[in-house]
Formats: C-alpha cells, sequence, structure tokens
C-alpha cells in the first residue's frame, strides 16, 4: 500500500503536471471504482486544478469551485502519467483523467477491486473523510506521546491505525519499530518515556528518509516504481536475511492477510515472536486484513 512517502512523491509530480490544467474528460472502467453518486462525476470535467493535498494515505484534487477528486490506492492501485488522450486498455486500468497536459491512469493489479475514488462537494465533505491520524512530521513529542497512549494497542497496531498516525502502514512500520529498537507486539501504553521518544524520532527520520529517497529516485519523471518492497529496507520483506545491524536473520510474524518483519536481537532480545500465545495477542488487536484499518470509522480532531 502506498504510504506517506509515496504518496507524498505522488502528489509533488502532479502539482508539476496538472496545477492550472483543465480536466477534460473522466473515464472509468471499473464500475467498483466510485463510491459517490452526488455530485456526479461529469462535474468536474471543464474545471480546472487549483490544489492537490494529502489526506493520510488518500490524494486529493482541488477544482474550481470547492470540488474534490479523492483517491485512495490502497494496496495495489497505482497511478501512472501518460500522453494526451492514452488508451484505457488492460486488465488492471481502472480510470483515465484527461488533462489538457497529458492522462493520468489509476491502475490496481490483482483482481480485487479495493481502490476508491470520491466526488465531494466542498472542504467539510473532505473532511469527513479524514480518519483524523496525528502528522507526526509536525507534531511535538508530547503531542505524539498523548496520541500514543490514548489507546492501548501493540505498537505495530497504533502505528498503523489511520485514525491515531496519519499516513504510516505495513512497511514503514517495520522500518520505523526496527529503528527505534521495539518489538512489533509492545504496548503502546506500557513503553517508557525513552521508548516514546526513541518511536517519535524514528517515526519522523524513516518517514523523511524515504520521501528523500522516493524523490531522488523520480527525479523529473513521475513515480512508477512505487512498492511496499525495496532492496535497502532493513527489515520489511527481508524475512530469514541477515539484519543490517546484527547480521541475525530477520523473523516475520504472520497474522491472516498481515505480515511484519522484525530482527529478533535488536527488537526483542533474543524471543522469537510465534507462540500461540503471540496469536492469540494478535487476534484480539490487529485486524485481519489492512483493508479493515483503513476503514474504520473516522474521529475527528488531532
Amino acid at each position: 500500500m502506498p504510504e506517506l512517502p509515496d504518496i507524498v512523491v505522488y502528489i509533488e509530480a502532479l502539482r508539476k503536471r496538472i496545477i492550472g490544467e483543465t480536466l477534460a474528460h473522466v473515464r472509468i472502467a471499473s464500475p467498483f471504482l466510485l463510491r459517490t453518486a452526488t455530485p456526479p462525476i461529469s462535474s468536474i470535467e471543464g474545471l480546472a486544478v487549483v490544489g492537490i493535498r494529502r489526506i493520510g494515505k488518500r490524494i486529493a484534487i482541488g477544482f474550481e469551485g470547492d470540488r474534490w477528486l479523492v483517491l485512495h490506492l490502497m494496496i495495489a492501485g497505482r497511478l501512472h502519467w501518460r500522453e494526451p488522450g492514452a488508451k484505457l486498455a488492460g486488465k488492471n486500468a481502472l480510470a483515465a483523467f484527461d488533462f489538457t497536459s497529458g492522462t493520468l491512469v489509476l491502475t490496481e493489479a490483482g483482481t480485487t477491486r479495493r481502490a476508491s475514488l470520491h466526488v465531494l462537494d466542498g472542504t467539510d465533505a473532505l473532511e469527513d473523510l479524514d480518519p483524523g491520524g496525528l502528522e507526526v512530521t509536525d507534531a511535538t513529542c508530547e503531542q505524539f506521546a498523548a496520541k500514543l497512549i490514548s489507546e492501548n494497542h501493540t505498537l505495530k497496531r497504533a502505528l498503523t491505525d489511520p485514525r491515531l498516525f496519519s499516513g504510516i502502514g505495513n512497511s514503514y512500520s517495520d522500518e520505523i519499530l526496527f529503528k527505534a529498537r521495539l518489538s512489533p507486539v509492545a504496548l503502546s501504553q506500557k513503553l517508557t518515556p525513552d521508548e516514546v521518544s526513541r518511536l517519535y524520532d524514528a517515526i519522523r527520520d524513516i518517514l523523511n528518509l524515504w520521501t528523500d529517497n522516493l524523490r531522488a529516485d523520480s527525479g523529473d519523471d513521475f513515480p512508477e516504481k512505487v512498492t511496499a518492497f525495496r532492496p535497502d529496507m532493513a527489515v520489511h520483506g527481508r524475512y530469514n536475511l541477515p539484519c543490517v545491524i546484527c547480521g541475525a536473520p530477520i523473523q516475520r510474524i504472520r497474522y491472516a492477510n498481515n505480515e511484519t518483519n522484525y530482527c529478533v536481537q535488536c527488537q526483542t532480545h533474543g524471543k522469537l515472536l510465534s507462540d500461540r500465545a503471540l496469536s492469540r495477542l494478535l487476534g484480539k488487536d490487529w485486524p485481519r486484513t489492512l483493508e479493515e484499518l483503513e476503514t474504520l470509522p473516522g474521529r475527528k480532531g488531532r
């Protein structure tokens, strides 16, 4: 699932290409994509783009008249920039947005359609889509600590809950917890002040690091290599490979459709997290799918 660094780089690339440009036409190939009926999708055709913003893991494109097009890419949705009027072809193609400067194509791999598109009238409707997660890169450590301990969850669940923290998903939460040297199943209300501070610093460092890395990878091109698995990550997607710090094989926790990678030496003091008690803990604290977290009812206020 594209997370905060990926979404930020997508938005920066879009700003260069569509701010001030007119959306001439929208072509939708999948009937499951559009989640709103009013206002109709045709109501944004002929309008110029005046702004783009991020709402958690969503991309919100603002048009004249305070009309908004909101995209949630979910797990396998990706964006592509093509020449004007590019053909909408292939089973993965869901929609095309024809601007005067080029065509933005939305694709989604696989057979399950999870990506969503909303058309909204006014910023109040836009804010209703905001699940309310804290923007940690803009927050103080005290604000972060208050949000973290507002509920008692495993750290993996807390970091990836969009109602608690904005833009963090499965891959970067693994990287964050590794950098903070904390177990993914440590409980948020049991952390010491030093551990909370380490986690706060790790979130900011990892999100800023990967945003910079992805900017450098894309350069002036549109980002086409958006993936949750990158060879220079420390733990995510590196099961059984040596830890970059201690050399111990990276371990994993598998529950339902979720997987978490961690280092048993650097994060859990040598304890392997694979017993039945852990499965019971995950069953109570983690949703069975990432989609469940993304569709939890929002909580306003940060």
